[in-house]
């Protein structure tokens, strides 16, 4: 009895192995998505995206060339930086113009990401503390 059970289960194995999944359509490309959610968009998510746009003209991180799109308030963005910081920086710069949610899809560079590893092994930096400074305990 146990065989059979056994040799069922294999099967079963062996089958679920053998079968195919249909292959997905093909994805539109970001300038086609980003045509498609412009007229989709609510007020809502237009006056988020805006408020997006406004902070990242006056911020650092614009010269990245960032993108960022909003659909049903959660805020997209895509692009690449050589500043493993920029990426954080868009995600509350989202979130604090009122996106719900964030995707962040910036891809940050190999380069930063050894910059950062090596900064990290180089241990804590000391804090710019003055002595007598409310909190400290010196």
């Amino acid at each position: 009895m146990l065989r059979i059970l056994l040799a069922i289960f294999a099967f079963a194995a062996v089958c679920a192995a053998q079968t195919q999944t249909p292959s997905s359509p093909p994805q539109p490309t970001s300038q086609a998505k980003a045509k498609s959610s412009a007229s989709n968009q609510s007020p809502e998510d237009k006056a988020i995206e805006a408020k997006i746009r406004a902070k990242l003209a006056k911020s650092k991180v614009q010269k990245d060339g960032f993108t960022v799109r909003v659909q049903g308030g959660v805020a997209y963005w895509e692009g690449n930086t050589g500043v493993v910081q920029h990426k954080g920086t868009a995600t509350r710069m989202a979130k604090t113009a009122g996106a719900k949610a964030v995707v962040n899809n910036i891809k940050v560079s190999d380069a930063a990401k050894q910059q950062a590893g090596s900064n990290l092994q180089q241990g804590p930096r000391k804090a710019q503390v003055k002595p007598g400074d409310p909190g400290t305990t010196q």
